[in-house]
């Protein structure tokens, strides 16, 4: 799916990550993708963002429009074109605005689910909850700014763990279609991150034994940006029959 650019501000950005057991991720990842390790470990989690002014690039940001979003995410690698590709792999979006929910996965690349944000923040606090409308997405993220990573991380400094985030700028959202992934890219124009030293994390999409038993899902690093001046650029679909048979 191909849209206009759209230019924007995201004016609070919450990267809320897991390290992940590769094995339980192989069986929730759709070809043609597959995981992204760090250190033997997959990566997923969930991205809180809030953005503003948001309309075709060249129009006043007067006219765009603001919403609370989420997005379930794995960084992900596939082979496209005789290359190895990577970005991440959206399986599911939610959003506050209704208007989001109609265009998302037809003007708008990925197929939007209506729930409810409530949001308390006075930097350096930030606290995030959320429950979709079909109660399928919960999540209550509560931190304060801090200077480094947490003792435990797999990422060795700051700017290791933003690198690795900021090459997850191009992301395929799971359609109506299957086998088909809308495809969008993220451009930030000023990427800065700071810690977020987090004192409550609860993701239901991660705690789903099916999926992730015990174990196989433990919180990694939570991430903050604000005010970032960004573009998204719409991308070709994925279509994962064509690329199964030409890889």
């Amino acid at each position: 799916m191909r849209i206009p650019i759209l230019s924007g501000l995201i004016d609070r950005r919450i990267l809320v990550n897991f390290r992940l057991d590769p094995a339980a991720v192989k069986r929730v990842l759709p070809p043609p993708f597959r995981p992204k390790l760090v250190k033997g470990y997959a990566m997923g989690g969930i991205c809180l963002i809030r953005i503003k002014e948001v309309r075709p690039r060249l129009l006043p940001g007067f006219i765009g429009v603001s919403s609370e979003n989420a997005a379930m995410r794995f960084s992900v690698q596939w082979d496209q074109d005789g290359e190895v590709r990577e970005g991440v792999y959206i399986p599911r979006r939610v959003t506050n605005s209704r208007f989001n929910t109609l265009v998302g996965g037809r003007l708008f690349p990925g197929v939007h689910h209506y729930a409810r944000f409530d949001v308390k923040e006075e930097h350096p606090f930030y606290e995030v909850a959320l429950e979709s409308e079909d109660a399928e997405t919960k999540l209550v993220v509560k931190g304060v700014v801090a200077d480094q990573l947490p003792g435990r991380s797999l990422f060795s400094s700051v700017d290791e763990a933003s690198e690795f985030f900021r090459a997850g700028s191009l992301g395929y959202s799971a359609t109506r279609s299957a086998g088909v992934f809308d495809g969008l890219e993220l451009r930030s124009f000023n990427w800065k991150v700071a810690p977020l030293d987090v004192q409550q994390v609860e993701c239901n999409l991660l705690s789903d034994a099916s999926n992730f038993p015990p174990g196989a899902a433990e919180f990694e690093c939570a991430l903050l940006m604000r005010a970032i001046e960004h573009e998204w650029h719409g991308r070709e679909s994925l279509h994962a029959p064509e690329l199964c048979c030409a890889a």
